[in-house]
């Protein structure tokens, strides 16, 4: 590390002087952050077809039981790549899906949490336990993609709402609107370095290894995430691999 690439040393006095005047910037961020959401909870919602079949297992279920009960549900729709290996699944909806586990504090407010997977269910439900996840995992079956997606594309996240056996979808976004998934990058963003992607605006000399076409979510040719999994002894086989018996309920 050298003199170009960390911040100047400076007296403790002086050094919360700047943390002071960087605060009065945060909390305009979240004050603005609190009314984007408001306007947010006031938008009009529009309707979509309940019965809209996915395929859990060997069954299908209605849009409208994946609710499990709850009045609402956030649908993270997780691309996929058919046919390819588990090192060749798609790098950011591995980092945004897998960063969602403790469900318990959006069940308390009536959120069900699930994940809508492009690919085939016996297939992608392989990735889904290799990863270690818990969350609902359903694939979305042709027949559905239009109802549910309305000529958008997996990758993006949509919220709804039941009232009685009538379905509404409230809210939807994608690309940088889906961050709130990932809480590394709020931390990162904590950090003195950054996330360290090419497009940040930092000093001259910061560390910057990343481009944002897929390789910041990458290590060694494989989502960052896969690599714990495979060195705890986890097999990452999509193809024809016997689940495990064991306690994670990964594959073998």
């Amino acid at each position: 590390m050298t003199a170009e690439n960390k911040p100047p040393v400076v007296s403790r006095g002086e050094w919360l002087t700047a943390i002071d005047t960087l605060r009065v910037r945060e909390k305009a961020h979240t004050r603005e952050g609190d009314a984007i959401a408001a306007a947010r909870r006031r938008l009009p919602m529009t309707e979509v077809d309940p019965s809209a079949p996915l395929v859990e297992g060997k069954r299908h279920v209605p849009l409208i039981d994946v609710f499990e009960g709850r009045t609402q549900l956030f649908v993270s729709y997780h691309m996929w790549h058919d046919g390819h290996t588990a090192a060749d699944q798609c790098e950011g909806c591995t980092f945004f899906t897998g960063q969602v586990r403790e469900l318990s504090y959006l069940h308390q407010r009536d959120v069900t949490f699930a994940v809508f997977c492009q690919g085939p269910y016996e297939e992608s439900d392989r990735y889904h336990r290799f990863m270690g996840w818990d969350m609902p995992w359903y694939s979305v079956p042709a027949e559905s993609h239009e109802r549910l997606l309305a000529g958008r594309h997996f990758g993006m996240k949509a919220i709804y709402l039941r009232d009685g056996d009538r379905v509404y979808e409230t809210y939807w976004t994608t690309g940088r609107g889906v961050e709130p998934m990932a809480p590394s990058y709020g931390i990162l963003d904590m950090t003195v370095y950054g996330r360290q992607e090419t497009w940040e605006d930092s000093p001259l000399g910061w560390p910057q290894p990343y481009e944002t076409r897929g390789q910041q979510f990458r290590k060694d040719g494989r989502p960052t995430a896969q690599w714990s999994r495979i060195a705890a002894g986890h097999g990452d086989d999509l193809h024809g691999g016997q689940p495990s018996t064991g306690g994670s309920g990964c594959c073998s």
